[in-house]
């Protein structure tokens, strides 16, 4: 009886182990979906990892205060300035940096009485730091790391007497930031590589899940659940570019590389895609794919539906969880009974014969699901996870056959990445920057010696800030804006810290500790957020330092404002980029890249060469990301053009809608030379004409305004395809199979054309033209 009583409290015991390392998983993988591949975890550890070195070394040296905040400020810059991908690449550009970081605190020494001399030199440091950007990753850490020190020697009132001490320290703040880089904290591209695979299993087991809160919200919780599955489809999204960043260094084999991105595309594409067909179950008629993109779109549901009430409902439901489980596993687990059964199940629905009795639009949705557990399937072996195959059905056994014919049918391809010119002389985005960033410079020295004959350079530091990372007007006002914002909530933080820890100097470094962390976890988040954290450090920074007062922050934010506003004049003044201007050209691109894959896409479909699809569609996200981006200025809220910023969102949800579709083309095309089962379609390529005629007129009218041409609109894409008195397509057909992206597509195409103000030719008028 006793032992009985035991054995059942162990088991007890057991499983309330199980149970918390099962919820403390799913805790982790919630938060590693939140920061894929743990960059911005990483780069917070290592930064503040490298100051608590530094400050621990010095302290040891019993070196003083204002040599402790130099070389913990040294450990910051060198540990957040380097940026290269590759290990060897770290470790040439820190060894470099340390003798750039030495000239610049010894400058910044000779000439802080040199009043005259000492600006020049810090405006031609400003213009070289700029201009290093042209030569990549290094170039910018190297001029970076320059201004930083040349601006610490301010910041601490560096002195010739004391150089041999600020050496010491700089240089201690370099062997603690690689220390800490290649040994406590290191980071390898396989290692970032892997954490990003697990993110994005996380993030697609995560829009699946909300794929199911969508087949059972009502109407009133509809337009929350499809905000959320719109914010999960594009987390998962930038996942994917994130792996397809790192394919090429964190993976050494390029034909496994290539596979793996195929993979990911798939396992993306096939699992949006079924997000859309779900949604189509649910509506009166076929919803538009721009819902999916575009925030508020109307969704036509049916007023009675009920999912509990049907069987194939209820079982549409099952099977969607089922391939929750599949998603959500890791690779390592695949093996069991239990998980063969199941996959064999999902993987049946791509079968016809095995699709339930339900109305088109549940069976649709049975065959997203069957399309997404095979892009699941071709991921796991694509990472090499255990293939047990005894308990394959048919279904399951020709899957993994058409991968095994891909898998031998890729060749290795060169990438298609378009390096493209660069532009020469002061066309060219580093030099105009360089100049910018110097004119804004002298203006805001000017400005600030104004306020302040100490702190001047406050306001040159919130000059060069804004302009990191930005290339127009609309972005540095924006920017400038945002820094502001952070700057006026981070002072008054910083009254309230620096009142809590008054004298008690380990304390204040603590603080900073967290802070600077807090800085680099929110960095790629919210620039305001950072800067909320930077001036609630700096705070601190002046306790330490004894030149704490409520004055100083409040310079502080004047100096701010003169910075910011002096880097918004240099940018309207000195050779213009206008967010508008920026923008047309990132949009004639990304419409050259569209066309490029449609009409690669369907040139393959319909039995053409072979290409790299889908490195033509990987240039293509990327083109529209940075467009994306660059269109921030005109959709914050601040700006004053409603009416500009809701066409600019429709614009952008629209490019997003072409963009899948063309994704979805390239992806199935890629099947067709190697499918046992789906063969080219000959016609496809009249069909795709008119969409590469479309995006030609487009793209020329966004280059000249004077360009002359119509879109064309009229019948569908499937009723051209039929002038031949065939009927319906067969669904094995490749035809089948993209012509709801085809006509999408065309419709997504013609659709731009009123935000874009081009003229529409009808039906009609389109066959006159061509005849």
């Amino acid at each position: 009886m006793l032992n009985s009583t035991w054995g059942t409290a162990g088991g007890g015991g057991k499983r309330r182990v199980r149970a918390v390392r099962r919820g403390a998983a799913r805790v982790w993988d919630r938060f590693a979906a939140s920061d894929p591949g743990l960059l911005r975890l990483t780069a917070g550890l290592r930064t503040v990892s490298a100051i608590a070195l530094a400050l621990v070394v010095l302290a040891l040296l019993d070196t003083g205060v204002s040599h402790m905040v130099a070389g913990a400020m040294t450990a910051m810059t060198a540990t957040f300035a380097i940026k290269d991908k590759l290990v060897r690449d770290q470790a040439v550009t820190l060894a470099l940096g340390l003798p750039v970081a030495l000239v610049a605190i010894s400058l910044g020494a000779l000439l802080t009485s040199q009043i005259i001399a000492g600006d020049l030199f810090f405006v031609v440091l400003i213009f070289g730091a700029v201009y290093c950007r042209r030569f990549g990753e290094r170039g910018t850490a190297l001029g970076l790391i320059g201004f930083q020190v040349y601006f610490l020697a301010l910041f601490v009132g560096a002195a010739t007497d004391a150089l041999p001490a600020l050496h010491l320290s700089l240089t201690v703040g370099f062997a603690c930031s690689a220390v800490v880089r290649f040994a406590i904290v290191p980071e390898t591209p396989q290692r970032v590589l892997t954490r990003q695979r697990d993110a994005f299993r996380t993030r697609l087991a995560q829009l699946v899940s909300m794929q199911i809160e969508l087949l059972d919200a009502g109407p009133e919780q509809l337009e929350k659940v499809l905000d959320d599955m719109r914010q999960r489809t594009a987390r998962l999204h930038e996942t994917a570019l994130m792996i397809q960043d790192r394919l090429e260094e964190g993976t050494q084999d390029a034909d496994k590389a290539s596979l793996l991105q195929r993979r990911v595309a798939d396992a993306e594409i096939a699992t949006e895609r079924l997000g859309m067909l779900l949604l189509n179950a649910r509506s009166v008629e076929r919803a538009d794919t721009l819902t999916l993109h575009l925030p508020h779109a109307p969704v036509p549901l049916t007023g009675d539906w009920r999912p509990a009430d049907d069987d194939a409902t209820i079982a549409l439901r099952r099977d969607l969880k089922a391939l929750h489980l599949l998603v959500s596993r890791p690779p390592s687990r695949d093996g069991g009974t239990a998980v063969a059964h199941v996959r064999n199940r999902l993987l049946g629905y791509r079968e016809e014969e095995r699709l339930p009795s339900a109305p088109s639009g549940i069976q649709d949705a049975f065959r997203g699901i069957g399309e997404a557990a095979r892009s699941v399937l071709g991921l796991r072996l694509a990472l090499g996870g255990p293939q047990d195959e005894s308990d394959d059905s048919q279904a399951t056994i020709r899957s993994r056959e058409e991968f095994d014919a891909e898998d031998i049918a890729l060749a290795p391809t060169e990438s298609s990445e378009d390096k493209g010119e660069d532009r020469a002389g002061l066309q060219r985005p580093t030099t105009r920057a360089a100049f910018q960033v110097s004119v804004g410079s002298v203006l805001a020295m000017i400005g600030g010696e104004f306020l302040s004959s100490d702190r001047w350079y406050w306001a040159v530091l919130t000059c060069w800030v804004v302009f990191l990372n930005t290339a127009s007007t609309g972005e540095i006002l924006v920017k400038g804006y945002r820094r502001l914002l952070g700057t006026l909530l981070g002072a008054v933080a910083g009254v309230a810290l620096a009142g809590l820890v008054g004298d008690s100097t380990w304390v204040s470094f603590a603080l900073v500790l967290v802070l600077i962390f807090a800085m680099f976890f929110s960095a790629p988040l919210s620039y305001a957020v950072m800067s909320f954290f930077v001036t609630a450090m700096l705070g601190l920074l002046y306790t330490l330092l004894n030149s704490y007062s409520f004055d100083v922050l409040v310079l502080r934010i004047e100096e701010t404002a003169i910075g910011a506003a002096c880097g918004v004049v240099a940018a309207v003044l000195v050779l213009p980029v206008r967010t508008d201007r920026r923008t047309d050209e990132l949009l004639g691109t990304v419409l050259e890249r569209l066309g490029d894959v449609a009409s690669a896409a369907v040139e393959q479909l319909s039995g053409g060469p072979a290409s790299d699809l889908l490195g033509k569609a990987r240039g293509l996200d990327a083109a529209l990301d940075e467009l994306r981006d660059s269109t921030s200025p005109l959709t914050y809220p601040i700006a004053p053009q409603r009416g500009r910023r809701r066409t600019v969102r429709y614009l952008v949800a629209l490019l997003e809608t072409c963009a899948y579709h063309a994704r979805s083309l390239a992806a199935t095309a890629e099947l067709v030379p190697h499918s046992r089962t789906v063969a080219a379609d000959p016609r496809l390529h009249r069909a795709g004409q008119r969409i590469a005629h479309n995006i030609e007129v487009l793209a020329a009218y966004v280059e000249d305004e004077g360009a002359r041409g119509k879109v064309e609109s009229g019948a569908s894409i499937a009723s051209t395809l039929r002038d031949d008195g065939s009927g319906t397509e067969p669904s094995g057909t490749v035809t089948f199979r993209v012509l709801r992206h085809l006509q999408r597509l065309d419709e997504g195409v013609v659709g731009l054309a009123r935000p874009l103000d081009v003229p529409v030719a009808e039906r009609s008028e389109a066959k006159a033209g061509r005849g």
